[in-house]
């Protein structure tokens, strides 16, 4: 079957009218954008809202990259490919731009967006493990107010966020600090397709010293996206590549994939250490400025 069930359809004039609009229509009402991931859930049934509520006309309102209070702040409406193509964004965090390189193909980047993606909570999103990594906040606006969540707390399990029925996710916002660099590595079965594995990374050093350091996993069932251990084997210690070597292997011991079409396990956990030595490689040579 590849016809969704029957539902209503609202289109919102403002980030206040469609919580208006949620509160209305209560839990069975679903926030529509981009739709790449929710319309084809709901085509085969497994998505069975009864109300859409259609945010594309508020890209005035939720749709920016910008710098504010030392952070990079990402509107919830911002297009996958604005990501992309942000010199802004790059300048802080080039592994935004890696990782929208491998995300889908230019027509779901055209129209596709980055609260969709949080939101859509799929274990294989790119951006989540992406803004695992870079230690970003999100905030979630409801009638009552705003509230701001790490991204480490955000995702509850396999397609579920802390979000509540009332509420929406309106801005990104990821800290800058001095000393950073970052990197993402994917391996797909083909071009656009979701990740076999994936790993980002962000590092920041003080001299050759790693102060900090965040590692954030797709597709291989890391809890909250993050490989914990394996930034804790770093922080504090030397960037050198016995270090490195060190967190991969960590890396793939503390993440739990599972045999799919995708491939076996073991490759997935495989690939999970690899990746995430090549995206530290990387992201300490771009924090040397070494490479571009």
């Amino acid at each position: 079957m590849q016809v969704p069930a029957p539902f209503g359809y609202e289109r919102a004039s403002s980030v206040d009218d469609a919580i208006a609009l949620l509160e209305r229509h209560g839990d069975e009402a679903r926030i529509v954008a981009g739709g790449h991931s929710l319309l084809p859930m709901m085509k085969i049934r497994l998505a069975r809202p009864e109300t859409l509520i259609d945010i594309n006309d508020l890209e005035a309102q939720l749709s920016y990259l910008r710098i504010e209070d030392g952070e990079l702040r990402i509107g919830a409406m911002t297009r996958h490919a604005d990501l992309l193509d942000s010199a802004l964004a790059a300048e802080h965090f080039m592994l935004f731009r890696d990782a929208e390189r491998v995300i889908a193909d230019p027509i779901v980047r055209n129209r596709g967006t980055i609260g969709g993606s949080l939101c859509q909570a799929d274990p294989s999103e790119d951006l989540s493990a992406a803004f695992a990594a870079a230690k970003a906040s999100v905030v979630i606006r409801s009638s009552a107010g705003e509230r701001i969540v790490p991204v480490a707390d955000f995702h509850e399990g396999p397609y579920q966020t802390v979000v509540g029925d009332a509420e929406m996710l309106t801005e990104v916002r990821v800290p800058i600090r001095p000393g950073g660099g970052s990197a993402y590595e994917k391996v797909e079965r083909r071009v656009g397709d979701w990740a076999i594995a994936a790993s980002g990374v962000c590092v920041w050093l003080d001299g050759d010293t790693i102060s900090d350091v965040g590692i954030g996993l797709a597709a291989v069932g890391a809890e909250h996206f993050l490989a914990a251990e394996a930034e804790a084997s770093l922080r504090g210690g030397p960037a050198t590549a016995e270090a490195i070597a060190e967190a991969g292997r960590l890396a793939a011991e503390h993440c739990d994939p599972v045999s799919d079409q995708r491939g076996p396990a073991d490759y997935k956990r495989h690939l999970a250490g690899e990746l995430t030595k090549r995206a530290l490689t990387r992201a300490v040579a771009r924090a040397r400025g070494e490479q571009a």
